[in-house]
C-alpha cells in the first residue's frame, strides 16, 4: 500500500522533480478542472467539503478527470490522514496494513481518509473487509471507479457510499489546463527560452486527449522537451505531429489516419478476413490505441455487421471487453483478439441493423400514433371498463404459442422492417417468419 500523505503536504505543493501532472494537481476545489456539476457552488461535493462532515463515497468516471485529486483534496480539507492503495496491486494485506494506520490516527485524535483506485477489481470478499470499519467510522471510504458501480461493487458497501458520477473534461476545460501547464513550465525557463503551443497546435492536443487531463499534462510534458532540446520556441500542428510519439501521429482523435485505420478494421471483419482483421487491430494497438475504444468498436461490430445471423458474435465480443477490464494489458488484449477473429469468420447479416434504422425513420414519421386498446395495460377497475386488454389474445394459449392475424401495430400503420437473410441463424429465423406468416394468411381466409 502506499500514502500520498506526506508528499501531498511538502511546502509549497509537491517536489521539484515531480513529474508535471503531479506539480499541477490542484490544492484547491476552485483549482479543479471540470465537474461543475459537482463542485459548483451549492453543488453535492461542495456542500460536502463544506460542511466540514466528510462521508464515504465512490467516484465513477472515466480515466483523467480527477478522482485521485478529489479524494486528496478531500483528506486535506479534512485534515485528514490520506491512505491510497490499488485495488489492482493491493490485496487484504494492505487494507489490514490500513485498519492499523487508520487506529493510530483514531488514537491521535485524527480522522483518515483511505482511497481506493480502481475498487471494481478487489473481489467480493476483499470489498466485503471494508464493512466493518466503514459502518464504525474507522476511515471515510473513497472509492475510484471506471466502472458502473452498479455492477462492479458489492451491494453492502454500495449502499453505504453516495456515488458521485464524473466527467470527461471538456475541450476548453482541457485548453486552460494546457495553459496552466505551459505556465508552469515557462517559470522555470529563462525568458529568452519560454514555449508556447499556437491555437491550431492547442486544438489538436486538447482533441487528442480525449477529456483525459493526466493524458494532456503528460503530452504536454514530452512536446515541451522536445522543443527544449531542438531550440524551438513555437509548437505548430506540424511539430506536434512530429515531435510527440508515434501515438500522436496515428490516433490523433480529429485525424484521418486513426479513422482511416479503424474503418479498415471494420470493413476486414465485415469482409470476413481473419488475417486483415487482426492486422489492422495488432497495428492500431501497436500505434497506442486505448484497447477499451476497440472493444466498443468491436462489439458495434458483432451488432452491426453479424447481429441474429449468430448471436453468439455479440456475447463473444462482450466477454472480450470484459476480459480486458479483467486483465488489463497485455493479458485481455488476446480476448479482444479472439473476438476479432470470430466475427470474421461468422456468418454476415446486417438485417437488424438496416431494420432498426427503418423502423426509427417510421416512428418518426408517423408521429404518436395510440396504442391499440387491446394491447393497452389494464391494472385498474376504471381501465378495464374503459376497455384496456379487451379482446387481448395470449399466444400461449393458441396453437403453435401464436395468436395468428393478430394486429400488433397501431390502427391504420403496418410495415415490416426486419428482412432476414439466409445466412447462418438467420435462416431459421426466415423459415419461422414464413411459417408465421402461412398462418396470418390462413386465419384471414
Amino acid at each position: 500500500m502506499a500514502t500520498s500523505q506526506d508528499l501531498f503536504n511538502l511546502p509549497g505543493g509537491t517536489a521539484a522533480n515531480a513529474p508535471l501532472a503531479e506539480r499541477l494537481r490542484p490544492k484547491t476545489l476552485d483549482e479543479v478542472a471540470g465537474q461543475v456539476h459537482l463542485l459548483g457552488p451549492g453543488k453535492p461535493l461542495r456542500v460536502a467539503f463544506e460542511s466540514g462532515r466528510p462521508h464515504s463515497m465512490i467516484f465513477w468516471g472515466p480515466p483523467g478527470v480527477g478522482k485521485t485529486t478529489l479524494a486528496r483534496l478531500m483528506a486535506a480539507g479534512f485534515d485528514a490522514q490520506f491512505l491510497a492503495m490499488s485495488a489492482v496491486l493491493g490485496g487484504v494485506k494492505d487494507i489490514r496494513e490500513a485498519v492499523v494506520a487508520a487506529q493510530v490516527a483514531q488514537g491521535q485524535g485524527r480522522r483518515t481518509i483511505l482511497f481506493v483506485d480502481e475498487v471494481h477489481r478487489f473481489n467480493k470478499a476483499q470489498q466485503d473487509a471494508f464493512l466493518p470499519y466503514v459502518e464504525s467510522g474507522l476511515f471515510t471510504f473513497i472509492g475510484a471507479t471506471t466502472e458502473n458501480p452498479s455492477f462492479e461493487v458489492n451491494s453492502a458497501l454500495l449502499s453505504r457510499a453516495r456515488v458521485y458520477v464524473l466527467e470527461s473534461l471538456g475541450v476548453a476545460e482541457l485548453q486552460e489546463l494546457l495553459r496552466r501547464a505551459m505556465a508552469m513550465i515557462n517559470a522555470a525557463l529563462p525568458e529568452s527560452e519560454t514555449l508556447q503551443f499556437d491555437e491550431s497546435a492547442q486544438a489538436q492536443l486538447a482533441a487528442w486527449a480525449d477529456g483525459d487531463a493526466r493524458r494532456l499534462i503528460n503530452a504536454v510534458e514530452v512536446v515541451a522537451e522536445s522543443a527544449r532540446g531542438a531550440a524551438r520556441r513555437v509548437i505548430d500542428s506540424e511539430w506536434l505531429e512530429t515531435s510527440l510519439s508515434q501515438n500522436l501521429r496515428r490516433f490523433d482523435k480529429g485525424g484521418d489516419a486513426f479513422y482511416d485505420q479503424i474503418s479498415a478494421l471494420h470493413k476486414s471483419v465485415r469482409g470476413s478476413d481473419p488475417d486483415a482483421s487482426l492486422y489492422w487491430f495488432a497495428r492500431m494497438l501497436d500505434g497506442g490505441a486505448d484497447p477499451r475504444y476497440l472493444s466498443r468498436r468491436i462489439v458495434r461490430m458483432a451488432v452491426e455487421d453479424i447481429g441474429l445471423a449468430d448471436p453468439r458474435a455479440t456475447e463473444i465480443a462482450l466477454n472480450g471487453a470484459d476480459i480486458y477490464e479483467r486483465l488489463g494489458s497485455p493479458e485481455g488484449e488476446l480476448a479482444l483478439a479472439q473476438a476479432v477473429v470470430y466475427l470474421a469468420c461468422a456468418a454476415k447479416s446486417n438485417a437488424l441493423y438496416t431494420a432498426y434504422k427503418a423502423a426509427r425513420a417510421y416512428a418518426q414519421e408517423n408521429g404518436s400514433a395510440p396504442v391499440p386498446l387491446h394491447l393497452r395495460n389494464a391494472p385498474t377497475k376504471l381501465m378495464k371498463q374503459l376497455g384496456h386488454g379487451q379482446a387481448y389474445r395470449y399466444a400461449h394459449d393458441e396453437p403453435h404459442g401464436y395468436s395468428a392475424g393478430e394486429h400488433y401495430f397501431p390502427d391504420g400503420l403496418k410495415a415490416k422492417f426486419y428482412r432476414p437473410t439466409d445466412r447462418g441463424l438467420e435462416g431459421k429465423i426466415a423459415e419461422k417468419l414464413a411459417f408465421l406468416r402461412k398462418l396470418d394468411d390462413e386465419a384471414k381466409s
